[in-house]
């Protein structure tokens, strides 16, 4: 059995107000006040929540996670957040390189890559996202797009400075759609991700690098797509949207 602690991560996408925002956060926390949850847990607010929901976690074991971030520090860079910014109202995390973003906002692999060297030079932890459409899937392009995804967003950067990066394999197939890679399926392109990373940023790295699965993740699914023995967690979209579908997911990690 792998020593790597499971973590799993609610991204909210563009969804709550403050209030509503407050309202599941606090609903999140009451509900791992019992404690028996093994997993690292964390949560992804839309940005104007970012400061009031780290105000009412305080204390609390959930980490805060932002979305997105910007890799300059900062400048004449109108709408965008820095890496510097975000650990002053108190994220953790960042999610980099989602397919959302890639998608429909164009971000291409370099701007990722400095991404992630600009989060872990501040201290944060970049969750970086991979993965492929439902098009180069059925081409059986699926390791091709998703190796090189993870070698531009890594690329240059050295091993003794990735020991906190998270992984994250997201096929864009099954994001949103109620689609779900099959436990066996996740679980080929999750051995195939620590594979290439044990081959380009050594052995010891890739045994403790955390790769969590992410794509139409729910309850029912939870535990057999996390028991695999590569997938170290989740990143939960739709599901994470309500305290009673998110809990059990947590509830569910190994």
């Amino acid at each position: 059995m792998s020593d790597r602690r499971a973590f799993v991560a609610g991204n909210w996408k563009l969804h709550n107000t403050v209030p509503e925002a407050l309202a599941l956060g606090r609903a999140l926390r009451n509900g791992l006040l019992g404690g028996g949850v093994s997993a690292e847990v964390a949560i992804a607010p839309v940005a104007t929540a970012l400061y009031p929901v780290a105000k009412a976690l305080e204390g609390s074991p959930i980490k805060l996670c932002a979305q997105n971030v910007h890799y300059e520090e900062q400048g004449a860079f109108t709408g965008e957040l820095s890496p510097r910014l975000l650990a002053d109202v108190g994220c953790t995390h960042c999610i980099v390189g989602h397919s959302e973003r890639r998608q429909l906002f164009g971000e291409k692999d370099e701007g990722i890559r400095r991404k992630v060297e600009a989060l872990l030079e501040r201290g944060l932890v970049p969750i970086l996202c991979v993965g492929e459409t439902l098009e180069e899937r059925e081409a059986g392009a699926t390791e091709r797009i998703v190796l090189g995804q993870l070698d531009a967003g890594l690329s240059g950067l050295e091993p003794a400075t990735l020991g906190t990066l998270i992984v994250a394999y997201e096929p864009v197939w099954a994001i949103g759609t109620g689609r779900t890679a099959s436990p066996a399926d996740a679980q080929d392109v999750h051995a195939a991700i620590r594979t290439r990373l044990g081959e380009t940023k050594g052995r010891a790295l890739a045994d403790g690098l955390r790769i969590l699965y992410g794509g139409s993740v729910k309850p029912s699914n939870a535990a057999e797509l996390m028991g695999q023995p590569d997938i170290d967690g989740a990143l939960v979209g739709g599901a994470s949207l309500s305290a009673e579908t998110f809990l059990p997911i947590v509830q569910a990690a190994r």
